[in-house]
């Protein structure tokens, strides 16, 4: 259990919470457990086998502090809320900014700053380990930076989404050279999806999926409706601030998983078949091979550059969530986005 921005999060399986007085108590187990005052919070988040009493739940919904469920792997399942108060007037408030282009330049501006800097961050310390290849990465890095300089001056979300795709294009311009192992099999040339046509790209999008669905459940787990965005156009069916939520954690989070497993021979050229059409496609086998790699790096823990305290990855959507409904909400001035170091 960890107590992040005034939000309790519970991942020990097996916990559960009970009221007494005006605290909130985390049983650990028959013999340990916590009290923490419920005035400390705004919300409490459980993952997992984590259950929590009735009394507890509506005493929690008289004073104001929801509580969110989610499966272990991060799922949203539940919210348990009291009368309707704070998420409609968030929900409205993301709507109105939505609407207005000002607004929505000003989070669009933040959130690609933040993909961009973890970016270069990625190429920067790849041109470092890598000798042979670290003029093309340097000279990709370097264009990044001047990228992100454009984009703070940039008054035109036509203009900044623009600048997206030249960076993005940058960016993935150097991508085989991040890959340092069975390069014969895993050449990447450019990215392409539905389908995707070679085995890298076929990790990627498998890999952005996981990503959109925990900033997803993230985004839900606050309040806020997944599939208005900011950076993202809307679009019937897709998550577009979900989309937005995960830019800044493509290149160090997800990106650098993939190519992890395929520089330390996780994942084998074998471990792919390709249909008639063109369609690659992993087989189940590694699927849950990638899955395990993917659970298993949001047990790592990091010093949050905003917050500055220390967590594991797995809670940083939830944290980004909550930093950017408190920026809608206008207790922020800007969205914050997270940036590695």
């Amino acid at each position: 259990m960890k107590r992040l921005l005034n939000t309790l999060f519970v991942s020990t399986q097996g916990a559960w919470l009970s009221q007494e007085g005006e605290n909130i108590v985390v049983h650990l187990d028959k013999e340990n457990s916590k009290p923490f005052p419920v005035h400390l919070f705004e919300s409490v988040v459980c993952f997992g086998r984590v259950s929590a009493t009735a009394p507890l739940m509506g005493f929690c919904a008289q004073r104001g502090v929801h509580i969110s469920f989610f499966s272990e792997h991060g799922r949203f399942l539940a919210r348990v809320d009291g009368p309707v108060r704070g998420n409609v007037l968030l929900r409205r408030q993301q709507y109105r900014l939505a609407d207005d282009e000002k607004a929505t330049l000003h989070i669009a501006r933040s959130v690609l700053i933040g993909k961009i800097a973890n970016s270069r961050v990625v190429l920067m310390r790849a041109a470092r380990e890598n000798e042979g290849e670290s003029a093309a990465l340097a000279s990709a890095a370097k264009y990044l930076g001047g990228t992100a300089q454009d984009i703070e001056k940039t008054s035109s979300l036509d203009v900044l989404r623009g600048k997206e795709g030249d960076a993005a294009r940058c960016y993935f311009d150097v991508f085989n050279q991040l890959i340092l192992a069975q390069k014969e099999h895993f050449r990447f040339t450019d990215r392409n999806r539905r389908p995707p046509v070679d085995k890298i790209n076929a990790l990627l999008s498998f890999v952005y999926s996981l990503l959109a669905h925990d900033a997803a459940s993230a985004l839900e787990g606050v309040g806020l409706d997944p599939a208005v965005g900011y950076l993202h156009r809307e679009r019937p069916g897709r998550p577009s601030l979900a989309l937005d939520l995960m830019e800044e954690f493509r290149s160090w989070f997800a990106d650098r998983l993939v190519l992890s497993l395929i520089n330390l021979r996780k994942i084998r050229p074998e471990d792919f078949t390709q249909s008639e059409s063109g369609a690659v496609t992993m087989g189940d086998a590694t699927r849950k091979t990638v899955i395990a790699a993917w659970q298993e790096r949001k047990q790592d823990e990091l010093t949050h550059p905003y917050t500055g305290e220390k967590m594991m990855i797995g809670l940083l959507p939830h944290v980004q969530a909550r930093l950017l409904a408190r920026h809608i909400r206008g207790e922020l001035e800007s969205y914050p986005p997270f940036v590695w170091k």
